[in-house]
């Protein structure tokens, strides 16, 4: 399924299991955020098995540019709002005062994308349990499929479906390789732009920034998925948010083929 006007969009489904089989499709899908769909990508979201859009941007995010829905049809929309893991808008959760001044310095002190998703993953275990649920949730009877997305749709969004993956039973390489796709997806356009606004702020663009803000390497979300390791695993990490057991079984069955 294409969705045109969509960036980095794909089904999780077809990924191996270490049970045998494959995750199932049409349940969980991800992308970047929806505010650039085409009126053809309006008609085929409304005609696709997806009912739920999860929304990890701010309340800024989906200011600056909200999604765009179609209005044939009814969808579900749940604002997962997860700051961790944003590019930081000037006076929304930080101390400056909206400058280009204040927004270079607010960048440069951005941390690596492996600390990064450790902090997510620190302050975000009710949030990605709230996606778990929405997605044990959804039934094969309706369009009840959940979209999940963020702005890129690489850091917040790759950080979740790499959880929910985790959780089902995935093989890890394939969720890296899952994780690690949206580099290519974001190639092009959409990255040169990102680095041509945080360059008119004045801010030189560094190989680490680069990395930041466009790149989606194996190892950040290797040690991203390390450190749940060491939380007693995916599940149990989201447990640790809220999830019950009975939620717990039914995303395992919903992404298990």
């Amino acid at each position: 399924m294409a969705i045109e006007g969509l960036l980095n969009f794909r089904d999780t489904g077809g990924m191996p299991l270490t049970s045998g089989g494959v995750s199932r499709s049409g349940v969980l899908y991800r992308s970047a955020a929806l505010n650039a769909l085409t009126d053809d990508g309006l008609a085929q979201l409304a005609d696709s098995a997806v009912g739920v859009i999860a929304d990890f941007r701010t309340p800024m995010e989906q200011q600056m540019a909200p999604d765009r829905l179609p209005v044939s049809r009814s969808f579900r929309v749940e604002s997962l709002a997860l700051l961790e893991g944003a590019l930081p808008q000037p006076g929304v959760g930080h101390e400056v005062t909206a400058t280009p001044e204040s927004f270079a310095t607010v960048l440069a002190q951005l941390p690596t994308l492996g600390e990064l998703y450790l902090s997510m993953l620190a302050q975000g275990a009710e949030t990605f349990a709230g996606l778990a649920r929405l997605v044990g949730a959804s039934t094969d009877d309706e369009p009840t499929a959940v979209l999940v997305h963020c702005t890129a749709g690489k850091d917040r969004t790759g950080v979740a479906v790499a959880l929910m993956l985790d959780a089902a039973g995935a093989e890890r390489d394939a969720i890296v390789a899952d994780y690690a796709s949206s580099q290519a997806n974001l190639a092009g356009p959409w990255a040169e732009s990102m680095l041509g606004t945080i360059t008119a702020m004045g801010v030189p663009i560094t190989d680490s920034l680069r990395t930041l803000v466009t790149a989606t390497p194996p190892a950040a979300i290797e040690q991203a998925l390390t450190w749940v390791d060491g939380e007693g695993g995916a599940a149990a990490y989201l447990q640790s948010g809220g999830l019950s057991d009975a939620e717990l079984d039914a995303l395992r069955a919903r992404l298990t083929a």
